[in-house]
């Protein structure tokens, strides 16, 4: 159980009086005079506040994938900085995501992954509502064995959904409900992928059952994760391995407009193959770019690898300033060969590759977060050939604040 304490002056705060704003400023000016976020975006309690609303229940946000919620009647908790909410797969077998709060005393419903037959019930009263969060029952509400008050309207006080969208398997949320469309704000990141995947080759996909997950927990900023992915110029001395089969030189930058993704590419991916065997790969892939693969933070806090025969999604659940949990899925393309026996080996190296690429990234994040503690930090510098992803994502962020 995660306890997120609120400081209760928070609301008489401003982001003036948390941070100075002309440092958020010098964030947005050309990537040569650039300064990075400043300090108190990695260190303060009080600022992290202030970005759970800015930036994580104002924008598109990822709080889990389907996957892990695959049959009508799954349940599954999810805390958000302090706010409790519930993802749900109701009787129709679409994904919804709730405030996990009974419209009653506000007790908080569901505690624990479970599976629930048709009934989403309130320890504390029984209060119930039904898996598209309508309030079905309220029992003795009129007074004992009287389950009906006309003084009451049921219609009135069912669960609070909030806006959501399944994509790749991926669950976004606008908890604000202020954003732009889903559809509108993935638009670009489809119309750059539309080359290597289409509509149909979305459907195509195939959670991997057996080594399809994994979670790590670092010490570490949410958004050093991000900053770190966005660029290749840490591959030589963090992933020394990883780098003579991908070299640095063998990769270019991703900047997408607007400004809602950065990243990066490599020309030089190599297919997993094992004997005669390997992975289906997308029916639709450019083929001149065969050996393409690329690699996007979609903000604010999920990653993607793109390759012909997988992908995966790399997305960050902040448990406090310092505290992040990062949770791996791993996808393949077809039918139910993807997860059959044949492929397994496959599939544990596969995993087995990724992991050990994501346990070298933490001694970067985690050091990052420790220098963050320095007076004399400035925000950093940016390289303007190297960096240029990484300072998209700080503007991002920078933007979105002040």
């Amino acid at each position: 159980m995660i306890f997120f304490f609120v400081d209760q002056n928070y609301k008489n705060k401003t982001l003036t009086e948390i941070l100075d704003v002309n440092k958020l400023k010098a964030v947005r000016k050309p990537i040569e005079a650039a300064n990075g976020l400043p300090n108190e975006c990695y260190t303060s309690k009080d600022y992290l506040i202030f970005e759970r609303d800015k930036i994580f229940c104002d924008k598109w946000s990822v709080v889990g994938v389907g996957s892990s919620i695959p049959n009508p009647g799954d349940v599954k908790p999810y805390n958000l900085l302090g706010i409790p909410l519930i993802l749900v797969r109701d009787i129709d077998k679409r994904i919804r995501v709730f405030h996990n709060v009974c419209s009653h005393r506000g007790f908080k419903l569901i505690d624990k992954p479970c599976q629930l037959k048709n009934v989403i019930r309130c320890p504390y009263h029984s209060w119930s509502y039904d898996l598209k969060g309508r309030l079905i029952a309220t029992p003795h509400i009129g007074g004992l064995n009287k389950h009906q008050s006309e003084k009451f309207v049921k219609s009135k006080n069912n669960l609070k959904e909030i806006k959501s969208k399944v994509w790749m398997d991926i669950i976004f949320v606008n908890i604000n409900s202020n954003e732009i469309d889903f559809d509108e704000y993935i638009k670009p990141l489809e119309q750059r992928w539309s080359e290597f995947i289409n509509k149909e080759d979305q459907k195509s996909i195939v959670y991997s059952n057996d080594y399809g997950y994994f979670n790590l927990k670092v010490k570490s900023n949410w958004k050093f994760a991000i900053e770190n992915y966005c660029e290749s110029y840490h591959l030589p001395t963090i992933h020394p391995q990883l780098n003579k089969v991908s070299n640095i030189n063998d990769h270019y930058h991703i900047q997408g407009l607007p400004n809602r993704f950065a990243g990066q590419g490599s020309k030089k991916y190599q297919q997993f193959i094992k004997g005669n065997k390997k992975f289906n790969t997308f029916g639709n892939w450019e083929k001149s770019r065969l050996k393409n693969s690329e690699y996007i933070a979609l903000f604010p806090n999920v990653m993607i690898g793109l390759h012909i025969d997988h992908f995966y999604v790399f997305w960050l659940e902040p448990l406090a300033i310092n505290k992040t949990k990062e949770h791996m899925q791993m996808y393949y393309v077809g039918n139910d060969s993807a997860n059959g026996e044949e492929l397994k080996e496959l599939r544990k190296e596969n995993s087995r590759f990724w992991k050990n690429v994501m346990l070298e990234d933490i001694n970067a994040i985690e050091g990052m977060q420790e220098g963050r503690n320095s007076p004399v930090y400035n925000g950093g510098n940016f390289s303007p050939v190297m960096d240029q992803p990484t300072h998209q994502f700080h503007k991002w962020v920078a933007g979105n604040l002040i």
